[in-house]
């Protein structure tokens, strides 16, 4: 089940975990198995893909790696085909990406013997590159008749919890995801405050913002690792940030409001 009508789908050169995830979805759907439990489990395969680099066992933090991008697939998955959608779990789901993103390039400075100041400024840049893919792409799903509902454009207000989840586990975990994430949306709303307004977006542009999509960033860094080019890892992402205003100005030029 996509998250898009027919005429809005695109190549998401970031969503190659998509057919991995419907598979396990489906493999999970008569189960006892919720979305959060698989949202628990892709956290584990991120842990053991940092373990991994910090014992220097490149090529198993990759495929670690790319597992945890296909079991990320799955519980939005298996929420859909189980028809319990839920804030609590699109939230956590956030929240565990942003804490393994950062454990990740901690990691990874430590063994490349980086400055923590440049891990810091990759770490920026990852979630600003994230923040415009998710801004752009939510935009899109809002607009798309059927999209899915439970990511918002602006991520403000905290939501009515939905059937079958507390109100309290959604205030929390809507509180710890504005923390974490509040500062980026906000930058990047700053760079295009009227994307929102933009009726559609081509697929062309959609495909290219996909560079930018979380699963994109690791099948680099998936890459990366088993070719020995681990001290290049924060650097490349620091420039790759760059690529933000080549994006936004086609956006403005091509997407008029």
């Amino acid at each position: 089940m996509s998250k898009l009508t027919a005429q809005d789908q695109f190549l998401d050169l970031s969503d190659y975990g998509r057919s991995f995830g419907r598979f396990l979805a489906n493999q999970l759907k008569n189960t006892r198995f919720t979305p959060v439990h698989v949202t628990l489990l892709f956290g584990v395969s991120g842990l053991i893909a940092i373990y991994c680099i910090l014992v220097q066992y490149y090529y198993w933090a990759s495929f670690f790696i790319i597992l945890k991008s296909g079991i990320d697939a799955a519980d939005g998955e298996l929420a859909r085909l189980k028809k319990t959608p839920s804030y609590f779990g699109r939230y956590l789901d956030s929240v565990f990406d942003i804490v393994l993103n950062f454990m990740l390039l901690m990691a990874i400075c430590y063994v490349s013997q980086s400055s923590v100041l440049i891990a810091l400024l990759a770490f920026i840049g990852i979630q600003l590159q994230g923040t415009l893919y998710n801004y752009y792409y939510v935009i899109l799903r809002t607009r798309s008749v059927g999209g899915d509902g439970t990511s918002k454009i602006f991520e403000y207000k905290t939501p009515v919890a939905l059937p079958g989840e507390s109100q309290k586990s959604v205030d929390i975990l809507f509180g710890i995801y504005n923390i974490v994430y509040g500062g980026f949306d906000k930058v990047i709303h700053l760079l295009d405050p009227n994307a929102y307004k933009v009726k559609t977006f081509s697929n062309w542009f959609m495909t290219m913002v996909s560079l930018y999509g979380l699963g994109f960033q690791l099948l680099i860094i998936a890459l990366m690792l088993p070719m020995g080019l681990i001290g290049y890892i924060l650097p490349f992402f620091i420039i790759y940030t760059l690529l933000i205003i080549v994006i936004i100005g086609i956006r403005k030029t091509a997407f008029k409001e």
